[in-house]
């Protein structure tokens, strides 16, 4: 069980075994002006954060466990869903454009889209980390716009290896629903650590790192469902596109408390997910926000506005909540997000 040394540059993403944050040696050497509790731990020019833990040994390992029966389910929304985008984000559109070819008629299409309006990826230009201005490993906004942009942080690095590997759904919404507690999606409903836990153990899953004696493995896909996707299509138009043009959003999503910081980073996930356009609650109830931490310091892409309904009710039928999953981003040079392209497979 190859165990990886905090203070051996760069990390090896083969290790099995990797560091608690308390025994990471804050500030990495070789990173003086990174900002405080940056985990740029792969490489000085890495642009994949943790989804370097996607090895292909993990892969392989993950589709002969979690492919049984072949059954799958797409985790995105139609494209033009929300028709009514929060934050004043331009809604999805699609033209149709006639083609008058000798002897037939065909079509083509247009797509014009915000990659943050529906199923989406954040990518590592998207925030950067408090007043310091830095993205992850370093990228600044100089790299993103201008005249010296440049790739560093776009996201069609993601699109260098394969992007597929084990997913955990963690169906708070399922838990909540069997404890009598009702909320609205569309409000400030916090999911603690401890609301975390108690939704694994109505599943039978212990969230703790395996590291830790839990069932959560490094290279995992975290999912977690607040059932904002339920509450969308049960609304009328009206009431979502209210929802949307509000001018102070409000989102269930996990809580910014230390024990939520704590148990994202000791769970070396290679990504994680919500099904809520925010995957942390929303207003924060703290001077930072989770995608503070997740994308700049530490490389986590963050997945927002999932559609885990389908995912749900398949863990459900088979009686487990974990499966084979992969996604496809957007090979866009420079790309700060993109839609999702995903698929679970059980």
């Amino acid at each position: 069980m190859p165990v990886q040394d905090p203070s051996s540059l760069p990390w090896d993403p083969r290790n099995t075994v990797f560091p608690a944050h308390h025994e990471v040696p804050f500030p990495l050497p070789g990173y003086p002006n990174a900002p405080p509790g940056a985990a740029w731990v792969w490489d000085n020019d890495d642009h994949l954060g943790r989804l370097n833990l996607l090895t292909p040994e993990r892969l392989a390992a993950a589709a002969r466990e979690q492919i049984q029966t072949g059954q799958s389910v797409r985790v995105d929304l139609p494209l033009d869903v929300p028709k009514h985008p929060a934050w004043q984000r331009e809604p999805f559109r699609h033209n149709i454009k006639v083609i008058l070819e000798e002897g037939g008629i065909g079509h083509d299409d247009t797509y014009c889209l915000n990659t943050q309006s529906g199923t989406q990826w954040d990518g590592f230009r998207h925030v950067s980390y408090g007043d310091t201005g830095l993205f992850y490993n370093g990228t600044t906004a100089g790299d993103i716009t201008g005249p010296t942009a440049n790739g560093n942080g776009g996201i069609h690095h993601w699109c260098s290896k394969a992007l597929a590997g084990r997913g955990v759904l963690l169906d708070y919404r399922a838990y909540a629903d069997s404890c009598g507690i009702k909320y609205d999606s569309a409000s400030s409903h916090a999911i603690s650590y401890k609301d975390l836990v108690a939704s694994g153990q109505h599943q039978g899953i212990d969230i703790r790192p395996v590291s830790q004696g839990g069932d959560i493995r490094p290279g995992d896909f975290l999912f977690v469902r607040s059932g904002f996707t339920e509450d969308y299509f049960k609304r009328t138009d009206e009431e979502n596109k209210l929802i949307g043009e509000r001018l102070s959003p409000a989102w269930a999503g996990l809580l910014q408390e230390d024990a939520i910081l704590g148990w994202l980073y000791d769970c070396y996930f290679a990504a994680v997910a919500g099904d809520a356009p925010g995957f942390e609650v929303f207003p924060t109830t703290q001077a930072y926000k989770l995608h503070e931490y997740l994308l700049p310091l530490w490389g986590v892409p963050i997945g927002e506005m999932l559609d885990l309904e389908g995912v749900a009710e398949l863990a459900r039928q088979h009686g487990r909540w974990t499966f084979f999953f992969s996604t496809a981003p957007a090979n866009c040079p420079g790309g700060v997000g993109s839609h999702v392209n995903g698929m679970a497979i059980f």
